[in-house]
């Protein structure tokens, strides 16, 4: 009772990358609240997934395995979850800010009569006073996550509805074994008394799945650029650098709507979430927007013509000058100094 739910997802027979990132800040989570971490996983052939979520730290998985879960729908899967969350009463439920997650998430929110925050960039435990009641809250879950087109840092709390429920997306967190293995207590959801006829009303009668041709979330290297770099022309210098250094193509959002290059190169709040050893932003002023998506990068290098340009805040280093000019000087040494 009250505990720490984790919704698995599945990619492929597989767990996401996501899901073990919420594992490993839910342990982090429980550890805080001296409560159990609980991993639901619904799908098809799941039985042996509970060692592999026990080394990040999951005590307790609960399994709905059945060939109706697989491929996901929402409405069954909609009836186990909440079926589950009204016996067991968790006190937290997290999922990953997906595509998946981002349809089922509020659909059991909304079941339940329970708040969501989508996606947080963090989770934290800590007390609230109601200003206006006076009244005292302790250990809720500080839900964060950037608001107002990404000007501000909201902090969101669910004083008095439970669960509480928030989706965060993948990247954001870390992803590592637990420093103490979890029990991996498997236990077997009674699905059949949650899952009416009606929630299998909706078949699936083909699925067309076309894979990503460009992935950058795992990159070790990254070189962004951002709309000073002018053009799509000139765009081309961040391809180069980003060709000798053996990294990864990356840009903010105004060079994507600028037409400078694909979505899927896109980095921060509505792109992707990265953790590069190395991140290289050339021509991007640095907007709360992109840095939600990057800030997390053990290095950061930035180039701008601006030297007050916010990014430079959360620089390793800064070059101030023309990307234009500064990019092919970087090439060039590159190319002299690596034979």
């Amino acid at each position: 009772m009250n505990n720490i739910f984790v919704y698995i997802e599945l990619e492929g027979g597989k767990v996401a990358d996501v899901s073990l990132e919420l594992l490993t800040k839910g342990r982090e989570l429980a550890d805080t609240l001296r409560v159990k971490l609980e991993a639901v996983v619904i799908g098809h052939g799941v039985g042996e997934l509970a060692s592999e979520l026990a080394k990040y730290g999951a005590d307790t998985v609960w399994t709905a395995d059945d060939a109706i879960f697989a491929p996901f729908r929402t409405l069954p899967h909609t009836a186990v979850m909440c079926g589950l969350i009204e016996e067991e009463k968790p006190q937290i439920v997290l999922f990953g800010a997906t595509c998946i997650g981002r349809d089922f998430a509020p659909r059991v929110s909304s079941a339940l009569h329970s708040g969501l925050t989508a996606d947080c960039t963090q989770l934290v435990i800590g007390d609230h006073a109601d200003p206006k009641s006076g009244k005292g809250y302790k250990d809720l879950l500080y839900q964060i996550r950037p608001a107002f087109g990404g000007n501000i840092i909201a902090t969101i709390v669910n004083p008095d509805h439970r669960p509480q429920m928030a989706t965060v997306r993948e990247g954001v967190m870390r992803k590592e074994y637990a420093a103490k293995t979890g029990a991996g207590e498997r236990k077997t959801i009674d699905w059949k008394k949650y899952v009416k006829d009606a929630d299998l009303a909706v078949k699936i009668v083909d699925r067309q799945i076309e894979e990503r041709k460009i992935d950058i979330k795992g990159a070790g290297v990254i070189v962004a650029g951002g709309y000073g770099m002018g053009s799509k022309e000139n765009f081309r210098l961040v391809h180069e650098l980003a060709a000798v250094l053996g990294a990864e193509v990356g840009a903010s959002r105004a060079a994507v709507d600028a037409g400078f290059t694909d979505h899927a190169r896109q980095v921060g709040q509505t792109g992707v979430t990265v953790r590069p050893k190395l991140y290289i932003a050339c021509g991007i002023s640095g907007q709360i927007q992109h840095t939600a998506g990057m800030d997390q990068s053990a290095m950061v290098i930035a180039i701008n013509t601006d030297p007050e340009a916010p990014i430079n805040k959360i620089a390793d280093y800064v070059i101030t000058g023309d990307v234009n000019e500064v990019i092919p000087k970087m090439i060039k040494y590159y190319k002299q100094n690596s034979k």
